[in-house]
């Protein structure tokens, strides 16, 4: 077993390269153990791709499916080889949508009944460290809440003597993704120069999942990782154009933005290796 063993909890496929693509194939480079936990299959999501646009859940209804190919061929490419679905739980669209009063959509799962899947995770895989998202699921949509609920009650059941089967363990550090202000502010000002609407709008206040900067506690600096997390972003390509908003983000503002990742530390104790800003620089 490896000694660093990582744990990321997410909504949809895709969500996990956005996030933590240079994270992960950082780890994983270093000899790290990488557990992705995915909690739904994305069946409810855009198709950007026109000769696939009959995937989409309006018309044949197989986008959950292709997006699972697409989420194997991103792991591939950052070398992760440990990803699981925690179950059949549907995407559950936005919150007052049609998708969102499914009794299969992930919204509507148990909280328990979804936790104790993942605490079987846990306990075998048994991580160190563990990443999801803040409690507004980042920008509110229902399935990252959810996964927010999920993976918070499954690692505080995963300790517990009592529940389920298996040996307890605790996972010693947990950490929310995270999009520091200053690094929105400077990404706003420079897609304004050239006349992009990247961000919807100008008040950098109307941007749900911009945080303060003093609640971040952790940069990892995954530069060196930049080639893969970008190539996994173009394996989710009914998600995610090349010629899109990412890609031209990352064109005009250097591929260095999507290096850098940032937590906030919700649990355990600060790695005492920091930066000059006093921020962790490792997760372990």
């Amino acid at each position: 077993m490896s000694d660093r063993r990582l744990l990321l909890v997410h909504a949809h496929p895709d969500d996990e390269s956005i996030n933590n693509g240079a994270t992960m194939a950082k780890y994983v480079a270093e000899g790290g153990k990488v557990t992705l936990v995915t909690c739904t299959r994305g069946e409810e999501g855009e198709v950007l791709v026109p000769e696939l646009s009959h995937l989409a859940a309006t018309d044949h209804d197989k986008l959950g499916e292709h997006r699972v190919t697409e989420l194997a061929e991103a792991m591939s490419i950052l070398g992760v080889k440990d990803h699981r679905f925690l179950g059949r739980y549907r995407d559950s669209g936005m919150m007052g949508t049609e998708p969102n009063e499914r009794p299969d959509c992930f919204w509507k799962a148990d909280l328990d009944e979804a936790a104790g899947k993942l605490v079987e995770i846990i306990r075998e895989v048994k991580p160190q460290v563990m990443i999801t998202y803040d409690e507004f699921g980042g920008y509110g949509h229902p399935d990252h809440i959810k996964a927010h609920q999920v993976a918070m009650r499954a690692a505080e059941l995963a300790a517990v003597a009592t529940f389920g089967s298996g040996t307890p363990w605790n996972i010693e550090k947990i950490y929310w993704n995270v999009m520091p202000r200053s690094v929105v502010e400077e990404g706003m000002a420079k897609m304004k120069e050239i006349g992009s609407d990247f961000f919807g709008s100008d008040n950098i206040d109307d941007i749900p999942f911009v945080k303060p900067d003093e609640v971040v506690t952790t940069l990892i600096d995954g530069q060196k990782y930049i080639e893969q997390k970008m190539a996994a972003l173009k394996a989710h390509k009914t998600q995610i154009s090349v010629d899109g908003p990412f890609f031209a983000l990352s064109n005009n503002l250097g591929n260095q933005i999507w290096g850098y990742e940032y937590y906030t530390l919700v649990k355990g104790e600060k790695n005492k290796e920091v930066n000059e800003k006093g921020l962790e620089v490792d997760l372990f």
